[in-house]
């Protein structure tokens, strides 16, 4: 339903987007993801209409909207800051929208209570914007942008001021809720754990380029580049030579992975091991099997993030569900976690 095609954005001599494609199918939420200045709102900024791209089409439903205003395009925008009217009541707040789009008052009250029922903020009506939490406030924003049903909604990182434990609880609401009402959705966020947690689908943008797009399990388990690779925190790099077929020569020995990009026998390249890449399976032999010593230990809840120091002082972190004794470890890796990219 919505097409992004080659989109350039400059300011002055700074290249924001190059060349940035998708193709975003109806009903799905894709996640903007990347670090601070990607270019991941900027590029929702040009497909909501606030900014104009130097080059490049929009498309949605086949039609070009690139010359359309950004209030004709029927598109709702959700802000990290709220942006609510703190001189109206919330039942204001969410008809702003609705008397714009000419509604009588009798549809507007019927619409308004609808859609505070969904946002689980029924008998908020007359409440100010002042007397809620950061929560409820988010709530009646995204409450504000679904009223007067947008055919697309974007969202630029609207839970990022809210501490950890509500962030992660209005997740699983936000996705029932998009779900529920069937808005095709773009949300732009820095986090990693939030974008998997909503999204069908993610993009992840380096340097205003696409580096890679897929559903959240293909991005996180086969990072299509180094880049995104230590992007998604996947710090654990061993130089070698690749020798073919998922096997590549390092100080650590062989290791045996799967090579993510085509890969000459003889080249240099670089092994990533996951953090989860510890394998209980008994039957891999001595595969990648290594020693080291501990150094380190922090408790992270469900599992232990151990540091190893390995022959020649190369360290490695990896997730442990059970604290080991001090002293020399022996751990195997799933060649399904090892990735080998081209160094």
């Amino acid at each position: 339903m919505l097409t992004i095609s080659q989109i350039h954005k400059s300011y002055a001599d700074t290249e924001v987007l190059r060349g940035v494609s998708l193709e975003l199918a109806a009903g799905t939420i894709t996640a903007l993801l990347g670090p601070s200045g990607c270019g991941k709102t900027t590029l929702l900024r040009v497909v909501a209409g606030l900014e104009r791209a130097d080059r490049g089409e929009i498309l949605f439903g086949g039609t070009r909207i690139d010359g359309v205003p950004s209030h004709l395009r029927g598109f709702g925008m959700m802000f990290q800051d709220y942006a609510l009217f703190p001189h109206m009541d919330v039942a204001a707040n969410v008809a702003f929208g609705l008397r714009m789009h000419g509604l009588s008052r009798v549809q507007i009250a019927v619409r308004v209570a609808e859609i505070l029922d969904l946002v689980g903020l029924v008998g908020y009506g007359r409440r100010r914007v002042f007397e809620l939490s950061g929560g409820e406030r988010q709530r009646v924003a995204l409450a504000r942008a679904l009223a007067p049903a947008p055919r697309l909604l974007m969202l630029d990182e609207p839970l990022a001021a809210l501490d950890r434990e509500l962030r992660e609880r209005l997740q699983d609401e936000l996705r029932t809720v998009l779900r529920r009402v069937g808005v095709m959705a773009i949300y732009v966020t820095h986090d990693q754990e939030e974008a998997f947690a909503l999204a069908d689908h993610v993009a992840l943008l380096n340097a205003g380029r696409l580096e890679q797009f897929g559903p959240p399990e293909a991005i996180y388990r086969h990072p299509a580049s180094l880049w995104a690779a230590r992007f998604l925190g996947l710090r654990n790099g061993v130089p070698g030579t690749y020798l073919g077929e998922g096997r590549i020569a390092t100080a650590l020995g062989d290791l045996y992975g799967v090579a993510m990009s085509d890969l000459a026998a003889g080249t240099a390249a670089m092994a990533v091991i996951a953090p989860d890449a510890t394998d209980h399976t008994p039957s891999r032999g001595e595969q990648n099997r290594l020693s080291g010593t501990r150094e380190s230990a922090q408790f992270r809840g469900r599992h232990y993030r151990v540091r190893l120091i390995m022959s020649g002082g190369l360290p490695l972190d990896l997730d442990m569900a059970e604290l080991l004794d001090d002293g020399p470890l022996t751990v195997q890796l799933s060649p399904e976690r090892v990735l080998i990219y081209p160094a």
